[in-house]
């Protein structure tokens, strides 16, 4: 059976009078407070790419254990959780949760605001294919979206949360979102063919296309990143060894970062003076790496996972069970210290290059460059040069050198040794969705909606191959056996066949349900809201490696259809009528049990249909969709009509497909 999806666009010309009388009926109003995705924060690094020696703070940046919050996190929530209250409110008081007194509950508990709720959302890895589907999902989930706040949709989640994690993919959105002054996914879309960044019609080995801001031919493009990553090489601030990161993390800022020579002095770090962020505006963006210890070619679950926001870069885990202030991690520590005779460096926390980090499994496509008719020699060189110096089996990593955490907790730390750190793609160890940040104990995070975009089924006939089937949700849940979890508990969580065979792979799904059946730890772990990656209007299930471009059709395509996972199509899938009630009710599961009160009815019918029931399954068919709506075509020449994705209803209509 078909479904129909309600979804509209804002205002936008040259469309035929048929089409605008579909919007004007719609009745939608573009959001006055929508960011145009061209402005930005300043350039914060001192040098460009290079890392530049900069006078020290008042205080010298030094290693801290991990047996806390960093102060300035702690500084930060308390402007963050304040600021998610009223939006949280809104959210809760339109998803109409039956026998809830919205505004009682939250005036009863306004003095106390750790009992209410804490909201995470975790956007998967998968390239491209993440990256876009995560975005419709993003979108639906912020309430600048046209229309996201009307009856069946999800808007107002995200400023409601007070954490977004990410990586490889999902990095890629959430760092171009931050870096773009914490722009929309509308704002971005709206400017069609004409925005600065997310033109992807062709791949970061053709460069970048010459419209618009981006005005560099393909031979001056690869130039660039050559003589920018040199910079960082020759820097006469310290000994900065350069891998093949730091030219695909180039190649990458140019398609997301609204600067025309690719955005070389963009620090993550600068994440924190960003108006919105500083503010408390906005969540806090993570993203995450794993250690590839001295020697190791296998990442397994016992590697040590990194994370990077805003303030600082470590680990939870006790293995390192340390964080560096991220502004100043190219100086030279030593045992957890920056030596007097020491200078701090500045520069080093390239936006583009911690991207890069978080997702460089696609450094191995750079080994392929050769059968690629656009890239010159030159850059083939420079590849090969670098490949010489660290061999290919180490093309995959990020180098942090000099290590920050140099002699630091020696006797753990399996890099304590080691005057290089080097980190990889923060899904190798098949942990796709970023968890591990969020479900920290200190961080007392409550649910987590946790969008997965990964290609975890590899049946060879489309369109059965790419699809998500739980496989990340079952690496985190089997890491929470070992002593690399530090005691943090977690929901039990079935194998993958029993994912597929009670379609928990091609719809919500939550786990955790009750709290006191979770792996012992010393904590109460969030609720889990499942979200996969399932085809509605478009086949989203595209080749991580494969497909390095798409049309401005295709990209929009690919964010309608992730707005349509997470929302179930605006609630009109079939049994799905419910679903914002009972993302409230996840919402407000475990604030409801911190503060002794009792389910509404509604909500334990929510999670009879949603929680997982611990049923297991040894075998399942193969997975093969279809799709539950009209098809959206990127052949079709629809797409050319809309800078705005967010319309599936009006391109129906368009098309002819509409079905209700």
């Amino acid at each position: 059976m078909k479904y129909s999806s309600v979804l509209t666009a804002s205002a936008f010309t040259g469309l035929a009078s048929s089409s605008a009388l579909v919007h004007r009926e719609a009745g939608v109003v573009t959001p006055s407070n929508a960011v145009e995705p061209w402005k930005r924060a300043s350039p914060a690094a001192p040098n460009g790419y290079a890392p530049a020696e900069v006078d020290c703070p008042s205080t010298r940046p030094s290693i801290r254990s991990a047996d806390s919050l960093s102060p300035e996190e702690e500084a930060w929530l308390q402007k963050r959780r304040p600021n998610t209250i009223d939006p949280m409110r809104d959210f809760l008081a339109r998803v109409n949760i039956e026998g809830f007194d919205v505004d009682s509950y939250f005036d009863n508990h306004r003095d106390n605001i750790s009992a209410l709720p804490n909201i995470a959302l975790a956007f998967s890895g998968g390239g491209y294919r993440a990256l876009l589907n995560d975005a419709g999902a993003l979108a639906a989930f912020d309430s600048r979206t046209s229309d996201s706040t009307s009856e069946g949709h999800l808007g107002g989640l995200l400023q409601a949360s007070t954490y977004v994690s990410a990586l490889s993919g999902g990095g890629w959105l959430i760092g171009s979102i931050y870096a773009n002054n914490f722009t929309s996914v509308e704002a971005i879309i709206n400017e069609g063919e004409d925005s600065s960044i997310w033109q992807f019609q062709n791949s970061m080995f053709v460069g970048p296309p010459t419209s618009g801001v981006q005005l560099l031919e393909t031979a001056q493009y690869f130039q660039n990143l050559i003589s920018t990553v040199s910079d960082k090489g020759d820097s006469p601030a310290g000994d900065f060894n350069t891998s093949i990161t730091d030219l695909y993390g180039r190649g990458l800022s140019f398609q997301l970062i609204a600067a025309s020579d690719g955005a070389p002095a963009y620090t993550y770090s600068s994440i924190q003076n960003g108006a919105d962020f500083s503010a408390g505006d906005a969540p806090m963006p993570i993203l995450v790496a794993n250690e590839r210890s001295p020697g190791e070619l296998i990442i397994s679950l016992n590697a040590t996972n990194f994370e990077f926001n805003p303030f600082e870069m470590g680990s939870f885990d006790p293995t390192t069970y340390g964080f560096a202030p991220v502004k100043y991690i190219g100086s030279n520590f030593s045992s957890g210290e920056l030596p007097k005779d020491q200078g701090c460096v500045a520069g080093f926390d390239n936006l583009g290059f911690i991207m890069g980090t978080s997702s460089s499994l696609f450094n191995q496509i750079f080994l392929t460059l050769d059968t690629v008719d656009s890239v010159p020699e030159v850059f083939i060189s420079a590849v090969s040069a670098i490949l010489g110096r660290i061999g290919r089996d180490g093309n995959d990593i990020a180098d942090y050198s000099p290590n920050p955490f140099y002699h630091f907790h020696n006797e753990t730390n399996p890099s304590a040794d080691k005057e290089r750190l080097t980190l990889v793609d923060g899904g190798e160890d098949g942990q796709n969705i970023p968890l591990n940040p969020v479900i920290q104990p200190m961080r007392e995070v409550d649910v987590i909606f946790a969008v997965d975009s990964s290609g975890d089924t590899v049946e060879e006939d489309d369109p059965s191959q790419n699809w998500p089937n739980g496989t990340s949700l079952v690496a985190t849940y089997r890491r929470t056996s070992s002593d690399i979890m530090n005691g943090t508990s977690f929901p039990y969580i079935p194998g993958q066949d029993t994912f597929v065979a009670l379609g928990m792979n091609n719809r919500p799904a939550f786990f955790g349900c009750d709290s006191s059946n979770v792996t012992q730890g010393n904590n109460i772990p969030p609720l889990i809201v499942y979200l996969p990656n399932s085809p509605y209007v478009f086949w989203s299930n595209t080749s991580t490696f494969n497909k390095l471009s798409y049309t401005i059709a295709e990209r929009n395509g690919m964010i309608q259809n992730g707005y349509d996972v997470v929302t179930q199509a605006n609630a009109t899938r079939e049994g799905a009528s419910n679903w914002p009630t009972c993302v409230g009710c996840a919402v407000l599961s475990r604030s409801f049990e911190r503060n002794g009160e009792p389910m509404p009815d509604v909500c334990q019918q929510c999670f009879d249909e949603y929680c997982w029931n611990g049923t297991i399954v040894e075998t399942s068919a193969p997975y093969t969709p279809e799709l539950l709506l009209a098809e959206v075509n990127p052949d079709s020449g629809v797409g050319k009509f809309m800078p705005n994705v967010f319309g599936l209803a009006l391109v129906a209509a368009v098309s002819g497909h509409l079905m209700m």
